[in-house]
Formats: structure tokens, C-alpha cells, sequence
């Protein structure tokens, strides 16, 4: 459909737009229109650039190079993309990658509704209907983590039109999802369009298939455009029979030059009186989840024997089970007539297995990562450089044995991973989704090679597969669902059993038998959304929306709350915390283990042990009898101190001769030696003068004066009184800071916040949404902290408790901005939480004022001391708890904990970004 004949102005206008993505160029000068009022299908393998295009027109993305106008603006400008942003609905790629896990189906959409700006009556009036109208209503209670993959493409696209979008854009929307629901969503779309004419559809998919329903199709490659047109125009262009033909006619001749149709010579009959794969019975059970159920086949030497299911129907984990990666938890497998036992690893020297996933180590190269599993299975040191020069020539990668994988194309890596599982020359090759993704030449380029190595070298291949071009050249395949086997036989023999027209609606067929659902929708979507009603919600651009912030925080307290580790951490973590570091950081040294080597053994020497017996510093243990003994005990911890009087220590003393007295000193820790010096010097020096006054009066001791010590505050000098009112100002920075970085890193690894790019949430409202619970966590924190600062260390409230909590208040607004400005540079969670670790202990720890006066530090550590939130809190919390202080007393603290929150949350949102580069 050219846009003559769409008789409307383009939807959509590229001009030379291109985007990069640090060396890797994604879009490559595309121009483009395209055109409005009909369904639009971008199609390509992976890394062709469908998904940095669909971005873009979204306005997820931000324009690097050249021009784009959608629904007629400058997607480059923040004022069209305010107005136009409202009027599209984005589902990016990967199932369910924009929703919740732990919010039900209705939580997730009226979040959405939320975010349009729609009213509680009117969301619930949408939510009804399109739940009904995609079969969902049962499932409205169900966490989107419990869907299937179809159930959660069909909630995304209930999010996406919660606010009636113009444009719908859906990228690779059925990847990874069954036959059925594949069917059921098209079905869906297509009521759709039927009760919104105007609607624009623009979708990127993989499955050639599926673009033959649509109106107009753009093939890409390499980043740039190759033929746009309808899917009868590209096959007349291409005088091709199928669309995965006409794409590879369509490639540059040096990338199809060596294509050949995959021919795949009949399964010998002798071969097939071997076994090489048994199951029965097999199951696998993952708590109260059933993985795999009942599942037995038979697979023949030789014999290429195909998998086909949706992601989750139990595919990979039946294969972990024949390799035994996995041990079932009933039945059986066997491998050329034994039992497979996961204890036994020389099981395994008879199995190629190559993972769903790219699983090869990207720092080393081709020819090391081939060496490396040579050595792994044990191939002979003077085999294996052969070895490897023989998986080079057969696989093709002579011409880059020096390269790293991630320099590669797709379609190569996939080969270098076959390449890896055969190195040890294995009698079964077990392959999971190994084309995922690869263009079409190079899937067929990777079946000339299965097809080798299972008619010549007798390989027996279990693959599993999305593509129904690919069963259909398998010898047998077996149809899975919800870890069952549906049917197993020959593609031709299932066609036929069905009574079906082609592979892919005989496994419909036995889908709708296995699951009593039908592909045919009975709803439609006429009258779901009342067209116009968005308007009025889309005009109103305020500044800033209390209720999308709310959303926000609504949605975080759900998750905080369903997710048990963090609401341990957010709620007992600083607690338990409190309990480490408040008696591991205690100073105060009590209780020390002291014995007596007495070689004098009179009244006057037995006085002295009882002087220092009597201490509350330290506990008498049994005396010693000698030098070896004292060495012994010390050396086993048994005695801190070990005290040695001599002979004659009583005459000595009587005549006014000097005294030596021995201490023998634990000195494993120096500072806790050195206190233990001192209270023994002390304690000696008390006890020698109160002797000598006895023994010749007041006149005997010089410098009669007696100097008394006081304390104001903390007389009894604990350090628990020190401590515990500083340990509450760390734990309220470190926690809060750290679950609000986590909050939106989290966002970015599950990709969900792509949800802020493309709704009209603005920076402040997410970010404030987002604080809002944690701000309310915190102080429930710190409720809990003060309390058991009073009731379990004992260490009372001295001052105004009020005071203490308005500046509480404000540190924890500090504290978790803090951990939201730490997340604008992180993008995983655990560099957030070491970033954030780092960030705001060390600070907190040498500059606050905890060990150390602020006033004592000098150049750069003064400087952060007096603008650290920390310093202040501390000089309140010591204030308020120790010496008696009111708000008047702190008032000058307060200044530095006010102006900090707005400076860092107006950092934070200047660097956020709406709209990535």
C-alpha cells in the first residue's frame, strides 16, 4: 500500500535517521515513510535495527542522527513529543517486559490508567472491558509472574490501550508464545483495527508467517532498508514463492552468494533400530510447580528429532534432564541403553549440549574458547590442536580464529557454539532454540551443518524450535504444552492426524484439545474504549500530576510489600543492624580474665589480689603455679592479664624499699592492651598510696591532694551512650538510600522503565513516587530504632523527642534522594548496592563527626564533614538523647538537613533522563 493509496499524509516520515550504540551502528542513514491508517510490518532477524527504529518512533529514544515525524511532529522536540507521546502505546520486546511481576492483572492495567490521568470510575469502566474482551477477566487476581507468555502479551496490550492510542506499536510482540496465542493475539489486533479504523499498527516481527497478514512491510538488514511494499508486491519483486525467500533474495549478493536450500536426505532405516535417547515418566518439580509431567519418548541413532512448545512449556528443562544437568524427580532417561545418573560426568563426554543462550566466554577467542572445552573433556593434549584446526575447517571459522565472540554477527556465534558442543566429537547433540533470532540464511547455513553431521556422522540431534519451517525438517517432532507432550510422529503424520492444513494449525489444534480454548475470539473490542474520551485527559498538561506521582508510590508499596526480602530489609534490617553495630562497636572493656603467680603468699600480697578482684574491670581466675602454666593459659585466651607478685613483696613494702610488681599483658589487640595497662597502673598506684598513708600516716605520702574526675554528660563514660545515637543516623542513610537506588535500577534491569519514556509521567513525579514510600519506611525505622535505643541498649531521651523526629524527617528525605542520585549512574542492582554501600558509609563513617569532631578535620574531610546531612543528624540525635537539647539548641543543624533534599533531588532529576541517548 503505497501512500497514494492510503489517501492520508504519511504516518510516519525517516530522513537519513541513524543511531549508534557505542561502536555498533544500529540504524544506518534510513529514510522512510510510512504510511497511515493500516497495519505495518518491519521485518528482519535480530540486530538488524527493528527495535532502535520502533524506539524511536515511539520517542523512547532520543535521535542521534538525521530527522523522524510522527503523527505530524518533530519527534525531537519535547513539546511535540508532550502532546504526541499520550497518542502512541509501546510494548517493547520480551514477554511482559513492560509490567509488574508481583502486581495482578488489574493492578498493572490500572496503573497504566493511572499514569493517562483517567479517574477511578472511568478506569474501572476500560479495565472491565478489555479484560473481557481478551479473555483476562478470570485472571484479573493473578500475579503476572504466574501468566503464560501469551497471557502476559495480551495484558501488555491491555496496558497499551488503556488510553486509546492512534499509533500502536508492538516489537516482536509473539516471540517465544505458541501457536494458539500467536493466533488468539492476531485475532485480537484484528478486532481492534475493526473498532478503531483509524488506528495505526506498526509491529516488528521475526516469523515471516505472521507478516503475510499485514498491509505493508519494511525488510531491514544491517541497519538499512531493503524493499518496502506490501507482501505481494515484495514477491512479485523477488519472483519468490514465500516471504523468507523474497527477504533473502532481497539480501546484498555478497551475504546470499553461497545460500542452498536445505535438503535433508530420508533417516536411514538401520539406523533406526537404535535407540540413542529413551525417556518415561520423566517429571520435574520445582516446589508445588510442575516443570515437566509425564514425559517419554524414544529417539533414533541418527535421527533429527525436534521440540516444539512456547517458552515455559518445559523444553529446556526436559532437555537438562536427558543430560543430566537436572535429576528428575520421577522417571527415567537412558542414553544408548543406560541410564542417565547426574552424579556420573562421564555421561556427559557423550553429549553436545548448546543452550538456549550465548554461553561462550566473550573475553576469550574463537580459537581459545575451542581449546578451552577441548581441555574441559579431556581431549589429549596432542589431539587437540588437530582437533580444533578440524572444528575451524568444518564449521567455517578459519578466517577468525583470533576474533572474540562479541565482535560476531549473530549467525557466526550461533555456529562457533555448535562448533564448541562438537568439539569432543559426542554421539547426541541436544540444541535449544539454536537459530533464535539468526537471519534466514544463516539458520539454513546452520542446517546444512545439523544435516551433515546426523546423515554422515550418525549424530543424534534433539532440537528444539519457535520456527514451523524448522519441524517441518526434523524425522520426528513432538508438540509440548504446560510440561506435557501433546504428540509426537512425523511432521506429515501430526499434519494428518489434525486433519490440519499445515504444521502450525495441527498444533493449534491440539492446543485448543489440550486446553479447551479456542483461537477464535467471541468479544470484540467494539465500545471498549469510547473513541474521543481520551482527549480530555490528554489536553491536560500540567506541570506536575499528584496522582501519577501516587501511582508510583501505590505500585512501589505493593511490590515492597509482596517481595519478602526487601520487606524484611526495609522494615528489620536496621534493626538487626542497630543490635551489630551497637555491641560491635561497644569500647567500653569489662570483664577481664586475671590470675596471681604469688611467690610471696602473704596477708598483704593476698590484699592487693582482692583490690584487684574487686574491680568491676576484671573476673580472678585460679592462680598460677608457674612460668609455663601463665604461657599456656595466655596462649589459649584464657587470661587477659596474668599479674606475678615476687618474694618478699610484704617486707619490701613494710620497710619502704621499692616494690616491682610483674603484668603480663595480652597484646594480640593493642588498644584493648593498652586500656588493661592502664587500669592495672592505675589501680597499683591507688593501692601503693592508701598502703603507704596506712603504714606512716598522711605525712608519708607527698602532694596530699585529692583530684576528682566528673563528667557532665555520660558520667559512667559508656560507650553505648556514645554509640547507639550515632548508629541511628547511619542505619537511616545506608537502608533508605539503598532500597531507593534499588527501586529504579531494578526498573532498568527488568526494562519496565521504559514506562517512563513512554507515558506522561514526568521526572519529578517518578522520582517523588518512587521516594515517597521509602521517605515512609524510614521513619517507621526510625521509630523502631529510638525505641530500641531506650528500651533494649538502655539510653534514654534526654532532650525534645519531637525535635529528634522533625530532623529524622528531613534526613530520610536527604537519605533516600541520595540513593535515587546514586541510581541515575548505575544500571545494575548490584552496582547499586555497593555504589551506595560505598557512597554513603565512608562519608558517613570518617567525616560525621562519629569517631572524630567535625571540627577537628582539616582541607577536603572538613569541607564534606560540614555539608554532610550525616553531621548534622548526629549533633541531633547526640543532642536530643545525651545532653537535654531542644529545637532552639539545634536549630542551626536544621539549616544544612532543609537545603540538602531539594539540591539532591533536583540533581537527581536534571540527570535522569526522559529520553535515553
Amino acid at each position: 500500500m503505497s501512500d497514494g493509496e492510503a489517501g492520508t499524509s504519511p504516518l510516519a516520515k525517516l530522513r537519513d535517521v541513524g543511531i549508534s550504540y557505542k561502536t555498533v551502528r544500529a540504524l544506518d542513514g534510513v529514510s522512510l515513510d510510512i504510511p497511515a491508517g493500516c497495519m505495518v510490518g518491519l521485518i528482519g532477524p535480530d540486530g538488524v535495527g527493528k527495535s532502535s527504529l520502533l524506539s524511536l518512533l515511539a520517542g523512547a529514544r532520543k535521535i542521534q542522527d538525521g530527522s523522524i515525524h510522527v503523527l505530524g511532529g518533530d519527534m525531537a522536540d519535547a513539546d511535540h513529543r508532550e502532546v504526541a507521546g499520550p497518542r502512541i502505546a509501546y510494548m517493547p520486546q520480551g514477554l511482559g517486559k513492560n509490567l509488574y511481576p508481583t502486581l495482578s492483572v488489574f493492578e498493572n492495567i490500572d496503573f497504566f490508567g493511572r499514569l493517562f490521568g483517567h479517574d477511578r470510575a472511568e478506569r474501572h469502566r476500560r479495565i472491565e472491558r478489555l479484560l473481557k474482551a481478551t479473555g483476562l477477566a478470570p485472571f484479573a487476581d493473578r500475579p503476572v509472574r504466574k501468566l503464560s507468555g501469551g497471557m502476559k502479551q495480551k495484558l501488555g496490550l491491555c496496558c497499551a490501550l488503556i488510553h486509546d492510542p492512534d499509533l500502536l506499536i508492538l516489537d516482536e510482540p509473539t516471540t517465544g508464545v505458541d501457536p494458539l496465542s500467536r493466533r488468539q493475539f492476531w485475532n485480537l489486533i484484528g478486532n481492534i483495527r475493526s473498532a478503531h479504523p483509524g488506528m495505526s499498527v506498526i509491529v516488528a516481527t521475526a516469523y515471516m508467517e505472521e507478516a503475510q497478514r499485514f498491509d505493508w512491510l519494511v525488510a531491514m538488514n544491517g541497519g538499512k532498508v531493503l524493499a518496502t511494499g506490501s507482501p505481494k508486491e515484495l514477491l512479485e519483486q523477488t519472483g519468490t514463492q514465500s516471504l523468507d525467500a523474497a527477504f533473502i533474495a532481497l539480501l546484498p549478493e555478497e551475504e546470499r552468494a553461497d545460500h542452498r536450500d536445505v535438503v535433508i536426505a530420508p533417516h536411514g532405516v538401520e539406523d533406526r533400530q537404535t535407540a540413542a535417547i529413551a525417556a518415561e515418566g520423566l517429571t520435574m518439580r520445582f516446589g508445588d510447580f510442575t516443570a515437566v509431567s509425564n514425559v517419554g519418548f524414544e529417539i533414533h541413532r541418527g535421527e533429527i528429532f525436534g521440540f516444539l512448545g512456547s517458552n515455559g512449556s518445559g523444553k529446556t528443562t526436559t532437555m537438562k534432564m536427558l543430560t543430566g544437568l537436572l535429576a528428575p524427580s520421577e522417571g527415567t532417561a537412558w542414553l544408548f541403553g543406560k541410564e542417565v545418573d547426574p552424579k556420573d560426568i562421564s555421561v556427559r563426554g557423550r553429549i553436545g549440549y548448546m543452550s538456549q543462550s550465548f554461553s561462550l566466554y566473550s573475553e576469550l577467542t574463537v580459537r581459545q574458547n575451542l581449546e578451552l572445552h577441548g581441555r574441559l573433556f579431556k581431549i589429549a593434549p596432542d589431539r587437540l590442536a588437530a582437533r580444533v584446526d578440524e572444528m575451524a575447517a568444518q564449521f567455517d571459522l578459519n578466517d577468525i580464529m583470533d576474533t572474540l565472540p562479541d565482535a560476531l554477527p549473530l549467525g557466526i556465534r550461533q555456529r562457533l557454539s555448535l562448533a564448541v558442543s562438537m568439539i569432543h566429537a559426542p554421539d547426541i547433540l541436544i540444541l535449544d532454540e539454536p537459530t533464535s533470532g539468526v537471519d534466514p540464511v544463516a539458520r539454513d547455513e546452520f542446517w546444512q551443518i545439523l544435516a551433515k553431521l546426523s546423515r554422515e556422522d550418525s549424530v543424534t540431534i534433539f532440537i528444539s524450535t519457535h520456527f514451523m519451517n524448522e519441524a517441518e525438517r526434523c524425522d520426528r517432532i513432538s508438540l509440548m504444552h504446560a510440561g506435557e507432550v501433546l504428540v509426537s510422529g512425523t511432521p506429515h503424520s501430526i499434519v494428518e492426524s489434525a486433519g490440519a492444513g499445515t504444521l502450525e494449525d495441527a498444533f493449534i489444534t491440539y492446543l485448543e484439545k489440550a486446553t479447551g480454548e479456542a483461537a477464535e475470539e467471541s468479544e470484540t473490542l467494539d465500545g471498549a474504549i469510547s473513541s474521543g474520551e481520551h482527549r480530555s485527559a490528554h489536553d491536560r498538561r500540567r506541570l506536575f500530576s499528584l496522582q501519577r506521582m501516587l501511582s508510583y508510590s501505590q505500585r512501589e508499596a505493593l511490590e515492597v510489600r509482596r517481595d519478602p526480602i526487601r520487606a524484611a530489609l526495609a522494615t528489620i534490617g536496621s534493626v538487626l543492624l542497630m543490635f551489630v553495630i551497637g555491641y560491635g562497636t561497644n569500647m567500653d572493656i569489662e570483664d577481664l580474665t586475671f590470675a596471681i603467680l604469688d611467690h610471696d603468699n602473704t596477708p598483704i600480697s593476698r590484699d592487693y589480689v582482692a583490690q584487684i578482684s574487686g574491680s568491676r574491670y576484671f573476673i580472678e581466675k585460679e592462680p598460677l603455679s608457674g612460668y609455663e602454666e601463665l604461657d599456656r593459659r595466655m596462649r589459649t585466651g584464657e587470661l587477659s592479664l596474668a599479674i606475678e607478685l615476687p618474694a618478699g613483696f610484704a617486707r619490701n613494702l613494710e620497710r619502704g624499699r621499692n616494690v616491682e610488681v610483674g603484668a603480663w599483658i595480652d597484646g594480640a589487640m593493642p588498644t584493648r592492651a593498652e586500656t588493661i595497662n592502664g587500669y592495672v597502673q592505675g589501680m597499683h598506684n591507688w593501692w601503693m598510696t592508701e598502703r603507704m598513708r596506712e603504714l606512716y600516716g598522711d605525712r608519708a605520702v607527698t602532694g596530699d591532694f585529692s583530684l576528682e574526675t566528673r563528667f557532665r554528660y555520660n558520667p559512667d563514660v559508656q560507650s553505648l551512650e556514645a554509640m547507639v545515637p550515632a548508629v541511628i543516623p547511619i542505619l537511616l542513610l545506608m537502608i533508605p538510600a539503598m532500597l531507593a537506588s534499588l527501586s529504579v535500577v531494578r526498573e532498568k534491569e527488568m526494562g519496565s522503565i521504559v514506562n517512563l519514556y513512554v507515558t506522561p509521567v514526568r521526572r519529578l513525579e517518578f522520582l517523588l513516587g518512587k521516594q515517597l514510600p521509602y521517605i515512609v519506611l524510614a521513619m517507621f525505622n526510625f521509630v523502631l530504632l529510638v525505641l530500641f535505643a531506650v528500651l533494649i541498649f538502655n539510653v534514654p531521651i534526654t532532650g525534645s523527642f519531637e525535635t529528634l523526629a522533625l530532623a529524622a524527617f528531613l534526613y530520610v528525605i536527604a537519605s533516600t534522594a541520595m540513593g535515587l542520585l546514586i541510581s541515575t549512574f548505575t544500571n545494575s542492582q548490584i552496582a547499586a548496592i555497593f555504589g551506595t554501600a560505598v557512597l554513603t558509609m565512608l562519608p558517613a563513617v570518617q567525616y560525621s563527626g562519629l569517631t572524630d569532631p567535625v571540627s577537628s578535620l582539616e582541607g577536603a574531610a572538613a569541607v564534606i564533614g560540614n555539608i554532610y546531612p550525616t553531621s548534622h543528624f548526629v549533633t541531633i540525635s547526640r543532642g536530643t538523647f545525651s545532653k537535654a537539647l531542644e529545637f532552639s539548641d539545634l536549630q542551626t543543624s536544621f539549616v544544612p538537613l532543609l537545603l540538602a533534599s531539594p539540591v539532591l533531588i533536583a540533581a537527581t532529576a536534571l540527570l535522569t533522563r526522559k529520553q535515553p541517548g
